[in-house]
């Protein structure tokens, strides 16, 4: 079974990408801390991109009370969160510095699209820990503990 990340959240990726891509382009101060930016986000995003938002694709199912047993294989990528979740969240303490670099060299050089775009990103940063990692790993749980129902029936 493939798990698809909400299109919303898959959007919001590409945007915030998108975005990273122009503020490299700038130039001076602004657009090396976006490069360095893009270097820590990055394979950041290709994680995500691959276990972290992948299960949030079930919860509109699970919500409305669907359950099918091949949903069990999203646990491989729910423990890989689970899993991986401290190195996610230093990932983005790391993150947010080069976006503090970012929005600092911005502000001095008068590009307040990429400052706008800086804590758009910060922001982003923030939903991912306070909503969608942890939505996720309930994912995770809620998926282990209906195939725990349907073993023991």
């Amino acid at each position: 079974m493939k798990f698809e990340i909400p299109e919303p959240m898959k959007l919001e990726h590409d945007e915030l990408h998108a975005d990273l891509v122009k503020a490299t382009q700038v130039g001076g101060r602004t657009g090396d801390a976006a490069k360095a930016v893009a270097k820590v986000l990055h394979h950041h995003f290709v994680k995500e991109e691959a276990y972290a938002l992948p299960p949030l694709g079930l919860l509109a199912p699970l919500a409305a009370g669907r359950f099918e047993p091949e949903m069990g294989a999203v646990l491989e990528l729910t423990d890989r969160l689970e899993a991986e979740l401290p190195q996610m969240l230093a990932e983005h303490a790391q993150i947010v510095v080069a976006l503090q670099l970012l929005i600092a060299a911005a502000t001095s050089e008068n590009r307040p699209d990429v400052v706008r775009f800086a804590e758009q990103l910060l922001l982003h940063a923030k939903s991912e820990e306070e909503v969608a990692y942890p939505a996720a790993l309930l994912v995770g749980r809620e998926v282990r503990a209906r195939l725990a129902v349907r073993r023991a029936a």
